[in-house]
């Protein structure tokens, strides 16, 4: 997609977040660091990449002044190695073995990784995700692990197929911070709720996300 729609599309997005508490992820899956640099310039902030592979190819090309560098999709625990040392913020933290692997790694690093925790607000069998009744345990988990800090909560709810289906997943997920938040345990603040996508994400910004991820309403469909 060419630069000028680019930057239409990013101050459209930043005009509705006037008067929120919200920033914009650009989500990058498939588009060259030439848009991605394009979008930098017209003032995002977070750049969210899905796959590994995919980011170590684009990461030296991407201008990263002021830049932070999020991985949002499916993490393996053997390509934590490749990207501990680039990445601000994991939002897809779901099982115990994963965020021992990032603990471990980040202290070899010398770092303290930042990670959300990933909730399956949907129970769909077909995505990744703590479900809801195991996220205080989960958290109280992997509290212990000094290489990371859990800064809260990021959810892929089900695919919407109405305008606002997807609203009572946010609340939820905005309730659910809450009430962690509350239980005050160690080594877990809540101050961060990925959620909202392209399709949505005016209803997660309502909700209370701090992060919408939004990849197509930027750039157009993937490549």
């Amino acid at each position: 997609m060419d630069a000028e729609t680019i930057r239409k599309n990013i101050e459209k997005i930043f005009r509705q977040l006037e008067g929120h508490d919200t920033q914009l992820l650009a989500v990058t899956k498939t588009r060259p660091p030439e848009e991605i640099n394009a979008a930098i310039r017209c003032g995002v902030r977070h750049i969210g990449e899905n796959r590994v592979q995919e980011f170590l190819e684009k990461y030296d090309a991407i201008c990263k002044d002021g830049v932070s560098f999020h991985l949002i999709g499916r993490l393996q625990t053997n390509k934590v190695k490749y990207i501990i040392d680039k990445v601000d913020l994991i939002h897809s933290v779901d099982t115990l073995r994963l965020a021992e692997e990032i603990s471990r790694r980040a202290l070899a690093a010398g770092k303290v990784q930042d990670i959300l925790v990933e909730v399956n607000v949907g129970k769909e069998e077909s995505k990744g995700g703590v479900a809801e009744e195991e996220l205080t345990p989960f958290l109280e988990s992997i509290s212990g692990f000094s290489g990371i800090r859990v800064r809260g909560l990021m959810c892929i709810p089900p695919i919407a197929v109405e305008k606002h289906q997807n609203l009572k997943y946010f609340l939820k997920m905005k309730q659910l911070s809450v009430d962690i938040k509350a239980k005050k345990i160690d080594n877990v603040s809540m101050d961060i709720l990925s959620m909202g996508m392209s399709g949505d994400y005016e209803d997660a910004i309502e909700a209370g996300s701090t992060f919408i991820r939004v990849g197509s309403g930027i750039f157009g469909p993937r490549n």
